[in-house]
């Protein structure tokens, strides 16, 4: 059985801005001025990270007023968690059946 992980969507959550964010938005719905306060970050700078997750599916927006608040969707962190625990389980069938390729 072949396992595979969404190699785009790790390349997305690599960026230790990006995870930031993340981590906050698991926590609560925030507006970009939130995550500048938090972040510390400059906001072009971080509705640039902002939109790469909204395009990558990973967060959702919510006008309101001025603001935009944005919302981590978390089907999609279960789904690439998913991905790992089918991995792990892969690789402790893999260790428990001492699987080697013998070398050419």
């Amino acid at each position: 059985m072949m396992t595979s992980v969404d190699t785009d969507l790790i390349r997305v959550l690599g960026d230790p801005l990006r995870l930031q964010i993340v981590t906050l938005l698991a926590r609560e719905t925030l507006c970009t001025s939130h995550l500048v306060e938090e972040t510390g970050a400059k906001q072009t700078n971080l509705s640039n990270h902002l939109r790469v997750l909204r395009e990558a599916g990973v967060v959702e927006t919510e006008p309101c007023g001025r603001f935009t608040y944005y919302r981590l969707k978390p089907e999609v962190i279960e789904r690439l968690a998913g991905q790992f625990a089918a991995l792990a389980q892969t690789a402790r069938l893999t260790a428990e059946a001492n699987f080697k390729r013998s070398c050419p």
